[in-house]
Parts: C-alpha cells; structure tokens; sequence
C-alpha cells in the first residue's frame, strides 16, 4: 500500500483473536524472557485509580502544547521542561546529545532525553515517546497527540507513582527509565535519512555500548490523547504483554474506575467503542521510534491507536484535539501495567 504523506507504511492486515488471559512461562525465575506480572488486588486497582485526584496532568500538558521543532526556542524550553521536572522526583537523566544533517535546516543538534530510576539495574522496563513537533512551513503545528500526551503521560505517571516507586529504587535486578526521542518527525519527506534521529542514534549508540540487552521491553507511546482510541497487538513476541493491558482495561473496568463518558460515542447512530485495547492481532508495518530497536531485536510494545487520529499531521492537532479523560483512563492502566511488572508493593 502507499505511504501516507510519506509517514507510515501498513503492508500487511491480518486479524487474530487475543483473549485476555495472559499465558506467561511457568518459570518463575525472573529474567527478561520469562518475566510475569505480579497482579494485584482491587484495594490495589482503587489505590493506584486515586492516584488521579492529586495529579497535575492538565498543568503538565499546558507546558507541552507548544511548537516543538528542533532548533527552535520551544524545542529547548520543551527539553528543559522534561529534564528539570524528573530530575526534581530524583531520577537519573542523561542528554543524549548529536548533530545531524537535515533537509531545509542543514546541521541540527539533537537531544534525546533518557531517565533512569535506578541506573545500576540490570534490566529496565522502558516506556518512551517522542517530544519534537513536526515542521511545517510558515505554519505553528503544535502536535497535542504526536506527541505532547504521550510526553505528559510519562510525566504525570513518575509523579504520581513517586512514593510507590521509590521502593524500587534500591534494587539492581529490575527498574524503570523514560525516554523522550527527539527528531522523530521528519524535515521535508519521510525516509532513511529524516525521520526517527533520535531514535536511530540511541539504538545504534546502545547497542555499541552492549545496552540493548538490558531493555525487557520497549514501549513505545504514540498519537495518544484524542478520544475512541482502538490498539491492537503489532508484535508477536510481546502480544502476552499486550493481553495483559487488554486484562488490566477490563479489571478497572469492572472495578470502576475508568471514565465511561470518555467511551461513549460522538455520533447517536453508532454505538460506543467496547475499548481501547482490541482483542486483536493487526499484523503492520508502522515506521516510528522503535524501528532501529526491533532490528536488532528488542522488544516492543507498539500502543498506538489504528487508525490514526483525525488531526493527525494537521494544524486541528491542538489542545482542542484532546480527550483528557480518555488520557486519565490510559494514564491509569499504565500505572497498574507499571506496578504489576515492576511488583509494586502497594
């Protein structure tokens, strides 16, 4: 199929059924291959949904709705944002600094933004998104859901879970970091060369520096924040982990504590989506941040919505474009997807 506007490319459309019940090793080694979730109780669930009461995300998202192009002073107020607010809940954060050539713009220094709970672990659970907006001549593209929410959900989501986390600070098996991409948008026309900079320097810097294999898995947060989002699994060496997202949407649900008007539908004739997280396999091709990771093999967990939002790469992907209470729903099943891997003593 073409590419379209030169972005993202589908090859393959093949539709499986997942359950959501997540079939895990048997071993209970914790290692990267066979690592299983430890589910916690409804108590746990309430606690980690009241997490949402206190939390700032909208103050969070207002800082982050701006133009972001690399180079410009947006950009570098964006970085220094992302930097100074996870270094004051005490992580770790490395610039991962470079220069690159670009089309129209020439040499552009760029800024992954890479944030470590405990850096002396020996495996990592890593959630990223990319912070850089798309460029568009003599027009301000603000890029709410590419990807200012994603940004503002890893923010919110350290914040919120701080005390819970600092329990995990000590121990070097496992433990989180955040990494913030930058240059994921391209300059004039997606391809090899302008599109993914930050993305293709990390993996390529990491794997020199015997990094990767410390990664458990990559998830990488995309195109988040308009309403009715549908994902699906991408990948078959992380759908276990996909269904137990799929198990963690339902088991708020039941319990209560997701927003329902967030899922009811904007038009009256057709009914409202069950959920986000389809109980599908959509075999896809989607070029983003994870590429030069899964070619060399890392695991990935891709969570963006097909198909794409409707303002995606348009001047309409604003504030005006975002759903917050569907970003509150995915905000909390990422705490419980964060507390059940990491096993959160809650």
């Amino acid at each position: 199929m073409p590419r379209k506007q030169g972005f993202y490319v589908f090859l393959a459309v093949v539709l499986v059924q997942i359950q959501a019940q997540v079939n895990f090793p048997a071993n209970q080694d914790q290692t990267k291959e066979n690592h299983r979730p430890q589910e916690i109780s409804l108590a746990g669930l309430e606690q980690l949904s009241t997490l949402s009461k206190s939390n700032n995300l909208s103050d969070v998202l207002k800082k982050l709705l701006v133009e972001r192009v690399v180079g410009t002073p947006g950009h570098e107020e964006v970085r220094q944002y992302i930097v100074d607010y996870m270094q004051k809940l005490s992580w770790t954060v490395e610039l991962d600094e470079f220069e690159d050539s670009t089309p129209i713009f020439g040499m552009l220094k760029f800024s992954n933004i890479v944030a470590t709970l405990n850096p002396n672990a020996e495996r990592f659970l890593v959630l990223a998104c990319h912070y850089d907006s798309k460029y568009f001549k003599n027009e301000v593209f603000i890029g709410a859901t590419d990807s200012a929410v994603p940004c503002a959900m890893l923010l919110d989501l350290a914040n919120s879970m701080k005390p819970l986390l600092e329990s995990t600070k000590s121990s070097n098996k496992l433990s989180l970091q955040f990494v913030f991409f930058d240059g994921e948008e391209a300059f004039k026309q997606w391809g090899p060369t302008d599109s993914i900079y930050g993305a293709r320097h990390l993996a390529s810097r990491w794997e020199a520096e015997d990094k990767l294999k410390r990664i458990d898995i990559l998830v990488l947060l995309d195109l988040l924040g308009a309403a009715h989002p549908n994902f699906y699994s991408y990948f078959k060496d992380t759908e276990n982990w996909y269904a137990h997202l799929l198990s963690i949407e339902e088991r708020l649900d039941k319990s209560g504590h997701l927003e329902h008007d967030a899922y009811s539908s904007v038009v009256p004739s057709q009914p409202p989506p069950a959920r986000y997280f389809q109980p599908r396999s959509f075999y896809a091709y989607i070029e983003d941040d994870h590429i030069p990771f899964l070619q060399r093999q890392v695991p990935v967990l891709h969570i963006i919505p097909t198909p794409f939002p409707e303002v995606w790469h348009k001047l309409a992907d604003d504030g005006s474009a975002v759903d917050l209470k569907t970003v509150q729903n995915l905000v909390k099943m990422f705490r419980v997807f964060i507390a059940e891997y990491l096993h959160l003593d809650l």
